[in-house]
């Protein structure tokens, strides 16, 4: 997320530093308002919260991640211009089903029943899971649901999306505190404020690999098995097309290569 190297992150290493840069600096844009009613742009909404796959710059505007970059080449492929409409993960279903707000959502969302009922859902691009992260210090502490579920355990989470249903859900005997920017919830953790957050492995990695003084917990071994997609307005006319791309996408590489050069490390085999 928004990781600078001052006070916010305490000191980083020199691959985190040029992760941090990649964001800062590789990233697109924000959309004029007039922009959106563009009928050659491809509305994108994203919650720009996410990184390392969807992260908006709040100095520039810039939106970058793994699904920025795959939403330029969907854009590519149906020859429009990718627009980024800012959304939140508590509005993220509002907005794809509001008539003309978005043609996609792109930005690690994972595929529910829940967002199946209201949207068109592509195959899934990604697999991943719930994971706790805790402070180095606390490391091989919190590592199961039930370790977490006790009185006194701080849990902290972000707002709106399947991370708060699952805390909500697991951890009934411990003291939750939902954290409305989920830019800043790690920093939270870092600073002891929390005892563990459990969110996406794929978030826990990236995240633990900028905050040196938090780990990871078993993220090879995530609590739930999910899968990330991309989620469109029921009966979307290019949902075909979506799948097509995506597909593509997956089997020539570019997805891989993608994810290759922000994680660092090799995409894993596309879920079935």
């Amino acid at each position: 997320m928004d990781r600078g190297c001052t006070n916010r992150m305490g000191p980083l290493s020199f691959g985190a530093l040029a992760l941090v840069a990649a964001i800062a600096t590789s990233g697109t844009l924000a959309p004029s308002a007039g922009a959106a009613g563009d009928p050659a742009a491809l509305k994108i909404c994203t919650t720009g919260d996410y990184p390392p796959l969807t992260y908006r710059d709040p100095s520039t505007g810039r939106y970058s991640g793994v699904d920025i970059d795959m939403a330029h080449d969907l854009a590519d492929h149906l020859g429009r211009t990718p627009v980024f409409v800012a959304s939140t993960w508590p509005t993220l279903m509002a907005n794809v089903t509001a008539p003309g707000m978005c043609d996609i959502a792109m930005g690690g969302i994972t595929d529910t029943p829940e967002r199946r009922r209201s949207a068109d859902v592509t195959e899934p691009y990604l697999s991943s899971g719930k994971t706790p992260v805790v402070a180095a210090a606390n490391a091989g502490r919190f590592s199961s649901i039930e370790d977490i579920d006790q009185p006194g355990v701080r849990v902290i989470e972000n707002s709106g999306g399947t991370n708060e249903q699952f805390a909500r859900k697991n951890f009934p005997t411990a003291q939750i505190t939902i954290w409305p920017d989920n830019t800043t919830i790690f920093d939270q953790l870092a600073a002891g404020n929390a005892d563990v957050m459990v969110t996406d492995a794929v978030e826990a990695i990236y995240q633990s690999s900028l905050h040196p003084e938090l780990v990871a917990q078993h993220p090879e071994q995530p609590f739930t098995s999910e899968v990330k997609a991309y989620l469109l307005p029921a009966g979307s006319p290019i949902a075909g097309e979506a799948n097509a791309w995506l597909a593509g996408a997956l089997s020539d590489g570019t997805f891989a290569g993608i994810y290759q050069r922000w994680l660092h490390t090799p995409a894993p085999e596309a879920p079935r």
